[in-house]
């Protein structure tokens, strides 16, 4: 439990920018709305925090193997996730829960600063966080700065919520047949396999400070509700 204990579960839940898209470039509307309404179900019972992606507007590895400069297009990866965030605390205002953008970039104008503490004190006063700009600096993906910023707020799990797929697998189910789910995992075993549901400075940050991560599919009526809930559903990754 986080050390700061209001006797309530604080997670971290990293968000697809692909999924805020609809397998498209910007935003889909409706999936937004459904996505802050499953959040905004469990609010009160949970202390929440969210990372989401910018795969819907841009990737920086993806624009800097088409020429850019790498640092520059991880800057323009990182407004997308700002825009992302944005859109989700509108749908979720409008849901009736209070929402902070906390950016890693300073952009007073529509975000506050990313300041660990006042983020956990926004939680316990029942406000949904979400951390926007990546971790400010380029090189990093939101994977990473998932789990750095679920250790910096005393996270007592990290959800990955995966589009396509319900949890870990031995290959890609969507390809191979016999692929099984894998219910339980060690960080170890991850890191060996060399799983690719989130990246191995993520596995590696959550097994050194031995933070749980459970990593579970989109798809389904209320599961990231669920999931925030702490319901056992998808891939538990344990140390």
């Amino acid at each position: 439990m986080h050390k700061d204990d209001t006797g309530r579960r604080r997670v971290l839940l990293k968000l697809s920018g692909e999924v805020f898209g609809g397998g498209k470039v910007g935003i889909d509307t409706d999936v937004i709305r459904g996505i802050a309404d499953q959040i905004a179900a469990t609010v009160g019972q949970v202390e929440t925090s969210i990372v989401i992606g910018g795969g819907n507007f841009f990737r920086g590895a993806e624009l800097s193997t088409a020429g850019m400069d790498r640092s520059r297009a991880d800057y323009m990866g990182m407004l997308g996730t700002v825009m992302n965030s944005l859109a989700l605390q509108d749908f979720l205002e409008q849901a009736g829960i209070d929402t902070r953008v906390q950016s890693a970039i300073t952009m007073p104008q529509v975000a506050e600063t990313y300041i660990p503490r006042r983020a956990i004190r926004h939680m316990q006063k029942d406000r949904v966080v979400i951390f926007g700009a990546g971790a400010g600096l380029p090189y990093f993906s939101t994977d990473t700065v998932a789990a750095q910023r679920a250790l910096e707020i005393h996270a007592d799990e990290v959800l990955v919520a995966k589009n396509g797929v319900d949890g870990i697998y031995t290959a890609d189910p969507n390809k191979d047949s016999n692929a099984e789910r894998l219910y339980n995992l060690t960080y170890d075993d991850a890191l060996k396999r060399n799983i690719r549901v989130m990246d191995q400075t993520a596995f590696s940050l959550c097994k050194d400070n031995n933070v749980a991560m459970r990593v579970f599919g989109m798809q389904g009526e209320g599961n990231v509700t669920r999931a925030i809930l702490g319901e056992e559903m998808g891939t538990l990754v344990t140390k």
